[in-house]
């Protein structure tokens, strides 16, 4: 905590934390099973599998009025958005907050599954 700086729980609370818990889960376990050098579709079409099997409601790919699409929309709650590159850049985390805005969603999850380590970020939607 840094000198100076009221938190209060609001602030340290983690927003959707099972369902987070679940997704993280479900992006190592289709890590470990297709590695890295797979196309996003080829994760997306795991992650999907993995997410009828845990029963949790999704949209993949759901069309907008501003025609940005994200890959998953789960539970209405949470953006999934997958990459497969070398690098996370700052366009992605401007293009999944683009996303939240539209949809009007608080979290995103933006995973990259070409890294060695999986590392999924979580991006809080910023009121503007």
């Amino acid at each position: 905590m840094r000198m100076g700086t009221n938190y209060t729980n609001e602030d340290t609370k983690i927003i959707y934390k099972e369902l987070s818990y679940k997704i993280n889960g479900i992006l190592f376990k289709v890590h470990n099973e297709l590695e890295r050098f797979c196309r996003e579709k080829q994760y997306s079409d795991a992650i999907e599998s993995l997410l009828k099997d845990a029963k949790i409601n999704y949209i993949r790919e759901k069309e907008t009025s501003l025609k940005n699409i994200p890959d998953f929309v789960i539970d209405n709650k949470i953006i999934l958005e997958i990459k497969a590159t070398p690098f996370v850049l700052r366009e992605h985390f401007t293009q999944t907050q683009r996303y939240l805005q539209d949809h009007k969603i608080k979290l995103g999850i933006l995973v990259n599954f070409r890294s060695k380590y999986l590392k999924p970020i979580r991006i809080i939607r910023i009121d503007s």
